[in-house]
């Protein structure tokens, strides 16, 4: 009786130590996929918050430009398209291809010997810009958008073809840099076929023109 007895308290004894151990292994595996988890959702906000932080300027945009120190400074500007805005004291500076953290710090040394607070705030207002879009569409007329856009997007926005009249083999792009003013053609029946893969984007202020297609009396 007395071994039946030892024998059962060193088996309760081992059966103790076996639900311990699954206990202690759950929670080890527990914490660790937390904590893995954690650090995945910590690891995917940061780097959303550095692409959204990431802004590259471009034609169109409206900068409003704030002299903490120097009130009478402050100025609204939309970069031209020539890629350039125009400053109270410093004239012209380059802002395409510039993040807004990047203009500041151009601007502080700009402005050094003007300002003392060294401190200069550049935030986007807006960064919509214009396409006009004419000819044989439902809703001629302005296109804003915020976002790049394609020869044909602006087509949609601005109500689509007019498909009795329009020559979707022709359409023209007309585009004004530099002092000159250059025209593509797009065939854009091939885009809608889905036999012509690469978009052709428009830049600020673009004139999208859809022919009419030419008819026998």
């Amino acid at each position: 009786m007395k071994k039946y007895l030892t024998t059962k308290i060193v088996l309760n004894t081992a059966l103790t130590m076996v639900k311990c151990s699954m206990l202690l292994l759950a929670v080890i595996t527990f914490n660790g996929c937390a904590t893995s988890n954690t650090d995945k959702a910590a690891n995917q906000i940061a780097l959303d918050q550095s692409h959204s932080e990431i802004i590259t300027l471009r034609e169109g945009d409206v900068l409003k430009i704030s002299f903490p120190g120097s009130a009478n400074l402050d100025t609204t500007q939309q970069i031209r398209r020539d890629g350039k805005i125009t400053l109270p004291l410093v004239g012209e500076v380059n802002a395409v291809g510039e993040t807004p953290a990047e203009l500041q710090q151009s601007l502080i040394k700009l402005y050094a010997p003007q300002i003392s607070s060294k401190e200069v705030i550049v935030a986007v207002e807006s960064s919509a810009f214009p396409i006009f879009v004419t000819g044989c569409v439902i809703r001629p007329g302005k296109v804003s958008s915020d976002q790049p856009i394609t020869a044909l997007e602006a087509i949609m926005n601005a109500g689509g073809f007019d498909y009795t009249k329009a020559n979707l083999k022709g359409v023209r792009v007309i585009r004004r840099e530099h002092g000159v003013s250059e025209s593509y053609t797009l065939n854009l029946k091939l885009v809608m076929q889905g036999k012509d893969n690469s978009p052709f984007y428009l830049k600020p202020s673009d004139i999208v023109y859809v022919p009419e297609k030419f008819t026998w009396f």
